[in-house]
C-alpha cells in the first residue's frame, strides 16, 4: 500500500508542472550516451511520449557525430577536426546527410512511434526550414552557421499532434548545392527562438556545469555563465552547450537547461520535479 501511495504522491508533485507547461513547445537536443545505449534510447522515448500526452510540444533536434565517424573510417575516408568543429569536405558531406537524416533519425523516429507516439523525422532542407551559409569555407568546408529558420513546416507538425524530429543539415543558396552540416547545439538554440518555445533542454555526458571542485552547480544567470566561462570554470566542450543556451534565452526562450543524459528519465526529472537534475541558466 505505501508504494501505491508514494506512487499516487509522485504523480501530484508533477502535476503543477504538467499544469504550467501544459501547449508549451520545449525543444530537446538529443545527443551524447543517451543516443547510443539502447536502454537509455527507449526510457528517452518514453519521456518524450509522456510529455506529449500531458499536453507539452516536444521538438527532437539529434546529432549523430559518433555515428558519422564511424562510417567514414568504414569507408575509410579522412575526417578531421578543427577547434573541435568537423571539417565537412563534399564527400564528408554526403556521409553525414546519410547518417543525419537516413540512419540516426528514423532510428529515433522509429523508437518514438513504438513507444506510442506519433513522430516525423525532417531535415533542415524539408520545406525549406533551416538555409545556412559557410562558416569559413577554406577552413571548414560545408559546416555551415544559420542564417534563415521558417518554422512553418514544425508547427504544421505540431498542431497535427506529431513529433518533430529534426537532423541538423541545412540547404545552401542554389539547387545544385549539397546542403551544409550544422552543430546540432546551435541548431537547436536557433530552432528554439524560431519556434518561440518556452523551454530548451541539452542531453550531455556529464551532470551539468560544474564549478571547480566538480559540483553541480543547479541554477545559473547569463551574467553568473560569462563569468564562469571568463574565469576558466566553464571550458572546453561545455563552451558550446552553454553559448548555444545563451543565445537561445536572449532569443526569448525562457529556460535553458544542460542535463545528464546518462540518467534514466533525466528528462521528466528535470521537467517535472522541483529539484531537477542538471544547470537550468536564465535570464
Amino acid at each position: 500500500m505505501e508504494n501505491k501511495i508514494q506512487t499516487v504522491q509522485t504523480l501530484l508533485d508533477a502535476l503543477p508542472y504538467i499544469q504550467k507547461f501544459r501547449d508549451d513547445i520545449i525543444v530537446i537536443k538529443y545527443g551524447g550516451a543517451a543516443q547510443t545505449s539502447q536502454e537509455l534510447k527507449e526510457k528517452f522515448a518514453k519521456d518524450v511520449v509522456l510529455l506529449q500526452l500531458v499536453g507539452m510540444k516536444p521538438v527532437i533536434v539529434h546529432g549523430g557525430g559518433k555515428s558519422i565517424t564511424n562510417l567514414l573510417n568504414e569507408l575509410n575516408i579522412p575526417t578531421t577536426f578543427i577547434d573541435g568543429q568537423r571539417v565537412t569536405s563534399k564527400e564528408v558531406m554526403r556521409i553525414a546527410e546519410m547518417v543525419l537524416s537516413g540512419e540516426v533519425n528514423k532510428d529515433i523516429v522509429s523508437l518514438l512511434n513504438f513507444q506510442g507516439g506519433k513522430a516525423i523525422g525532417i531535415s533542415g532542407k524539408d520545406a525549406n526550414f533551416m538555409q545556412a551559409v559557410a562558416k569559413d569555407e577554406t577552413k571548414f568546408g560545408y559546416t555551415g552557421i544559420i542564417k534563415q529558420i521558417n518554422p512553418d513546416i514544425v508547427h504544421k507538425i505540431l498542431n497535427d499532434g506529431f513529433i518533430p524530429v529534426i537532423a541538423p543539415i541545412a540547404s545552401g543558396a542554389s539547387l545544385s548545392h549539397p546542403g551544409y552540416n550544422i552543430n546540432a547545439d546551435l541548431a537547436a538554440s536557433k530552432i528554439a527562438v524560431a519556434l518561440k518555445a518556452r523551454k530548451i533542454l541539452f542531453l550531455t555526458d556529464t551532470p551539468g556545469v560544474l564549478d571547480k571542485e566538480k559540483n553541480l552547480i543547479q541554477t545559473l544567470t547569463i551574467e553568473q555563465t560569462q563569468k564562469l566561462k571568463e574565469d576558466g570554470t566553464i571550458s572546453g566542450g561545455m563552451v558550446p552547450k552553454v553559448d548555444a543556451c545563451i543565445e537561445a534565452l536572449k532569443g526569448g526562450v525562457k529556460k535553458a537547461h544542460i542535463i545528464d543524459g546518462r540518467v534514466p528519465h533525466s528528462l521528466l526529472l528535470e521537467i517535472l520535479t522541483s529539484s531537477g537534475i542538471g544547470t537550468c541558466i536564465s535570464l
